[in-house]
Parts: structure tokens; C-alpha cells; sequence
């Protein structure tokens, strides 16, 4: 793995990854808000295993952009709070809060990621590698429901939610996986003609 890979741009969205992450572990530390404490840990796991992945797979320098942005709006979520409501709760549309737009938004660059990773192995973008992406996408979501979780039992109160905001934290997982594997086929489609 060499380090040419990685472009200028590249490493500033990794350093601007770092910079939000640590400013926002201080600003929770601050505030003793220990739900968000644990997700800084799970973002600096995520952070180095993706800067790690990417040595070997060569993202996309949007994909890795898009997943940066992600973690930085995760971040703000627990920090900003807009008329009392943290912005995790708040509404962006009637049907929409925040916290399933995040959802959406994650679950649409983790199944980038997941195709960058799958087309080294595969050169054909048939309906299978399609279905996998989505079934990729729907299980880090899943995973990222059980962490959600953990907090839930080991700490007094989160701001998680319960069953029903799980069920729409899914829904926009799904959602978001999907959009992506759609986006996939659609650009590979135009690519190759």
C-alpha cells in the first residue's frame, strides 16, 4: 500500500474528520453527555477502518467526502439544539425528522463503499451484486442499530428512541441503500454506452 494513493484532497477530508470528531468529543466531554461519547469512539473506529480500507480499495474521493459530512451531521445531532429540541428530534418535513434523513443519507455512502469494495472482485453490476449492496447496506444499519442499543442499556437515558423511531431509523437505512445501488446502475449504465 503505497501512500501516493491518497491524494491532497483526500487527506484533508481525513484531517477535517479528525478536527470535527475531536472538537465534538470535547464539547460532549464538556457537557457529560456519555451517549455521544461512545459514538466518538465508534466514529474513530470508522474513521480508521475506512482510511484503511481505502489504501487497499481507492474510494472515490466524493464517497469519501459524502461519509465525512455524514459523520460531521451525526456530530451535530447531538450538539445543536434548535428551540429547545435536540436536531436529532427535530422535523425537517412532516413525514421526516433529522435523525432518518441522517439514516438515509449514511446508508447511501456505506453502500458506495460497499460497491467500491465489491467491484474489485466482481467486473459484472448485475441484479445479484445489486441485491448483496442493499443486503450490505441493510446490515451496517442493522449494526448500527445494536450499538444504538448498547447505549440504550448501559447508560440512565439517551436520546435513541424506541421501537417506532428504530423501525423508521431502518426504514431510512433501507431507503438509503437502495438509493445508492439505483445511482450505482444508473451512472454505470450511462458509462458504458
Amino acid at each position: 500500500m503505497k501512500m501516493k494513493k491518497v491524494t491532497k484532497t483526500q487527506l484533508a477530508i481525513l484531517f477535517f474528520s479528525i478536527a470535527y470528531t475531536l472538537i465534538s468529543a470535547f464539547l460532549y466531554l464538556g457537557r457529560k453527555n456519555y451517549e455521544f461519547l461512545i459514538y466518538i469512539g465508534v466514529l474513530i473506529f470508522f474513521i480508521a477502518l475506512i482510511s484503511f480500507l481505502h489504501l487497499k480499495y481507492r474510494f472515490t474521493t466524493g464517497t469519501l467526502l459524502g461519509i465525512s459530512i455524514w459523520g460531521l451531521m451525526h456530530m451535530l445531532g447531538g450538539l445543536v439544539y434548535i428551540n429547545g429540541t435536540r436536531l436529532y428530534g427535530v422535523m425537517l418535513l412532516p413525514f421526516l425528522r433529522y435523525d432518518q434523513f441522517v439514516h438515509f443519507y449514511c446508508y447511501i455512502f456505506v453502500t458506495l463503499i460497499a460497491y467500491q469494495i465489491l467491484r474489485s472482485y466482481s467486473k459484472k453490476d448485475n441484479l445479484i451484486v445489486s441485491i448483496l449492496l442493499i443486503f450490505i447496506g441493510m446490515g451496517i444499519g442493522s449494526l448500527n442499530e445494536i450499538i444504538e442499543f448498547i447505549a440504550v442499556l448501559i447508560l440512565p437515558e439517551t436520546g435513541v428512541g424506541g421501537y417506532y423511531n428504530t423501525m423508521w431509523d431502518i426504514v431510512a437505512n433501507t431507503l438509503g441503500a437502495v438509493f445508492a445501488v439505483v445511482y450505482i446502475n444508473i451512472k454505470n449504465y450511462w458509462t458504458s454506452q
